[in-house]
């Protein structure tokens, strides 16, 4: 993939090197345990800021912040909550670290919309390849920036990568149809969800496939379960397999996140 694509403050030229995501979990139940909302309820705008400020400081190109975990088996959240959670941690982050790009992850149009309001620079779709193209007509309405994330509620797959590309095109296409800019869509395929760990090893052997749709690819692997089942290892002993996942995403010209990585 080449060509640029602005996000906020920042233009990202992709195929000239690797950019870092970094996630920030505004949540009590992130998989990984890095959820910065403590049980109860406790405010984590500081924490958020001191997290966001590592990350910058580490190297991390854009930060992506979601207030409603997406493990499995976690705990809907309602639309008030997650305003609660976000919204506030963007605007401090925007005014702590204004020339960073900011991306709001949720499937809520409500809170896309107020998170951009906020200070996000760009919405990231987990549900990308969802019949509903509510969040897409909202990027074209307010010319950001969206991430198509592959999902499905159910790891079934005749012939997995080919399914994920075709589900990846048809977002791709929707997207477009709505007025999204070419250069604003960037697609990722999901490690992690509506797939099971064989088919995540699969797609990740054969990411490179994900270039015939000539978007930026957003790779998010970071401790997810698939490692822990590969080697037998709980989630804050995964960094070695994450870095061997990020090396197969630059040698197949994705992009990464640092929970979640971007190649170009």
């Amino acid at each position: 993939m080449s060509g640029d694509t602005r996000i906020g403050p920042m233009v990202f030229a992709w195929g000239s090197r690797t950019f870092v995501m970094g996630i920030l979990n505004v949540t009590p139940d992130s998989f990984s345990g890095d959820g910065l909302i403590a049980p109860g309820g406790v405010d984590g705008v500081g924490a958020a800021v001191a997290q966001a400020r590592a990350m910058v400081d580490d190297g991390a190109d854009l930060l992506d912040v979601g207030g409603e975990s997406t493990r499995p088996g976690h705990a809907p959240v309602d639309e008030d909550e997650e305003l609660r959670r976000v919204i506030p941690v963007l605007q401090a982050i925007r005014v702590a670290l204004p020339g960073t790009p900011l991306t709001i992850d949720t499937t809520k149009p409500g809170v896309a919309k107020a998170a951009l309001g906020a200070g996000a620079d760009a919405i990231n779709d987990v549900w990308g390849v969802g019949r509903d193209d509510v969040l897409a007509r909202l990027a074209a309405e307010r010319g950001v920036p969206i991430v198509l994330m592959h999902n499905r509620a159910e790891p079934r797959y005749s012939n997995l990568v080919g399914e994920v590309v075709d589900d990846l095109r048809r977002a791709v296409d929707r997207a477009l149809a709505a007025g999204v800019g070419e250069s604003s869509i960037l697609i990722d395929p999901g490690i992690g969800f509506g797939k099971t760990a064989e088919q995540n090893l699969l797609l990740l052997r054969r990411l490179g496939e994900l270039r015939a749709l000539a978007r930026p690819i957003l790779l998010g692997t970071s401790r997810k379960s698939t490692l822990g089942k590969v080697l037998d290892l709980p989630v804050n002993e995964r960094l070695e397999a994450t870095l061997a996942t990020t090396a197969l995403g630059i040698a197949a010209r994705v992009e990464e996140r640092s929970e979640k990585h971007v190649p170009g």
